[in-house]
């Protein structure tokens, strides 16, 4: 397969201040080959006019309505109309870097199927980058590098939503955009993984991502907190929980209770263990909270690890080391 069509997914709405610069990049790309599948997610600004102005000029954009409303309900309208043997998705308030699809569609026709292609990120904003989100930027940066997204799936997302491509076929295996589970986008990156599609590392800067106060992952309660521990807690149970196996449950914060109350609600047994004297022998909902040390005579157990303080991360993973015990099979960290 040689310059094979390149379909670009990109649901908008109200995005007209970005959209000029979003789609000016995708002009400029070296690589030629793409379709944009552009749908209006019920825009209330200049966002349709701007996108059918582009459309008019270049026949490769195509812009739609949305069949139904909301982000999934656009990837999915986008997707029914694409023709391109490689998909990708883009947002309409980022910039690509111009080498971005030939990047991507080398990586994909070097490694071939059942791999996906990722680019490094750089976070961009008139008011500056907050530390978590350049902290963010380094991690998944790092992870991107050498092709192990997958290490920390736990964590974080670990692939960015625009910035990945894959086949058809590949993505069509994984349910494309079927599921309605919120964030999407860390809802389609479990799916990637449960289906063994292999990352391709990339040490270079593809995307540039575009941080403001409106953004859809500020503002929609589908990003919140609550909604990243479901999906995280899913997955878990579905394609890492042995139920032969003794499952334990540290830290007691906020993400620990959480974890804690949906493990009782789904009538699943577990240990409860803390380094936080004041909650130790505590009871919350039913399960009595106990020291940490008490996991060295737990014979074969999974933990999901909920303490987010890095320096405590260390000394915890130095602990399960120390027990013999693996990331990713005995131990697993959700924050």
């Amino acid at each position: 397969m040689q310059n094979p069509l390149v379909s670009i997914l990109i649901p908008f709405k109200n995005t007209a201040v970005f959209l000029p610069e979003c789609i000016e990049s995708i002009l400029r790309q070296h690589y030629k080959n793409w379709e944009v599948l552009a749908i209006d997610d019920g825009s209330t600004d200049e966002s349709w006019t701007i996108v059918n102005q582009f459309a008019v000029s270049d026949p490769r954009i195509k812009v739609i309505k949305n069949s139904g409303t909301g982000i999934i309900d656009g990837l999915r309208t986008a997707y029914s109309h694409s023709s391109g043997d490689l998909i990708t998705r883009m947002d309409s308030d980022d910039i690509m870097s111009p080498k971005k699809l030939g990047t991507l569609v080398s990586s994909l026709l070097i490694y071939g199927k059942t791999h996906i292609a990722v680019g490094q990120v750089k976070y961009f904003s008139h008011r500056g980058i907050s530390n978590g989100y350049e902290r963010y930027e380094h991690w998944l940066n790092q992870l991107t590098d050498k092709g192990t997204n997958y290490s920390e799936i736990y964590k974080e997302c670990v692939i960015p939503s625009p910035c990945w491509m894959v086949f058809k076929e590949d993505l069509d295996q994984c349910g494309a955009f079927k599921s309605n589970r919120y964030p999407e986008d860390y809802d389609l990156t479990f799916r990637f993984y449960a289906n063994r599609l292999k990352c391709i590392p990339c040490n270079a800067v593809l995307h540039h991502w575009r941080d403001y106060d409106t953004r859809t992952s500020r503002t929609s309660e589908h990003y919140a907190q609550n909604y990243f521990l479901d999906i995280k807690l899913h997955y878990f149970l579905k394609l890492e929980y042995n139920s032969k196996r003794p499952l334990v449950v540290w830290g007691a914060g906020n993400k620990g209770k959480s974890i804690a109350e949906s493990l009782v609600k789904k009538n699943i047994d577990f240990k409860w263990l803390c380094d936080n004297p004041k909650k130790i022998g505590k009871n919350i909902y039913g399960v009595q909270l106990e020291h940490y040390s008490l996991l060295s005579e737990i014979q074969n157990p999974q933990s999901i690890i909920t303490v987010a303080n890095k320096e405590a991360q260390i000394t915890i993973k130095s602990f399960f080391f120390k027990l013999g015990q693996k990331p990713m099979q005995d131990f697993f960290f959700f924050c």
